[in-house]
């Protein structure tokens, strides 16, 4: 278990240009980047193609977009290799996002591995598939929290030459204690986990709710 370091304030603290960044070892830089955000929200997208045949994948770059609708967003890196969850997502239109726990994040960073499209990634890493109310895409039986979506668009970021793939929530199944009064989900108590990095997995502490912020 790594220490925090001293405090922020005293801490020596190294300068990095964008030249220094452009010059580091592939995969140093990849690291690198993928840290300095911080903590990320991890999920596995469950797909499924026209024959029937299911997917998994585990992906950080999930983010909120709205509420009404209800629009969430994520990444998919450059099409360099086969994409399946890419091509699945455009060919039948729906997905599933799942939040991951101590039980299941070593099979889940194991989806990360370049399996060919004939292989579910369900079967080789061990876990289990569900559907629910006649939602075309498989959920993972055992994460806490399943989320349905529904593609809306798919925009080609020509920057990096990723895909932005934006969906709506079709549903949600979730363990119905975890749902506050308030509409407030206790992740926390679903022990949903979070994400640093390309391999780093930790497990998320609830330390306030604030009130809404108001101007004086």
């Amino acid at each position: 278990m790594t220490s925090p370091i001293t405090s922020p304030a005293s801490a020596q603290r190294r300068s990095i240009e964008y030249s220094q960044i452009k010059d580091m070892d592939k995969r140093f830089r990849a690291q690198f980047i993928n840290s300095v955000v911080g903590y990320k929200g991890v999920h596995l997208v469950g797909t499924q193609n026209t024959q029937g045949q299911r997917n998994l994948s585990i992906v950080s770059s999930v983010c909120h977009l709205g509420s009404n609708p209800p629009l969430l967003s994520m990444i998919i890196r450059p099409a360099s290799v086969p994409r399946h969850t890419l091509q699945n997502i455009m060919d039948t239109g729906f997905y599933t996002l799942n939040h991951i726990t101590q039980d299941t994040f070593k099979q889940a960073h194991q989806t990360s591995a370049r399996y060919s499209a004939d292989i579910s990634e369900f079967e080789a890493v061990g876990l289990e598939h569900s559907y629910h109310s006649e939602f075309l895409a498989p959920f993972v039986r055992n994460s806490p929290l399943q989320i349905g979506m529904a593609l809306e668009e798919i925009t080609h970021l020509k920057c990096n030459n990723t895909h932005m793939v934006i969906g709506r929530i079709h549903q949600v199944n979730v363990i119905k204690s975890a749902v506050g009064d308030d509409g407030y989900i206790d992740i926390a108590q679903l022990g949903s986990l979070c994400a640093s990095g390309l391999d780093s997995y930790h497990s998320a502490q609830q330390i306030a709710r604030l009130p809404y912020a108001k101007a004086e």
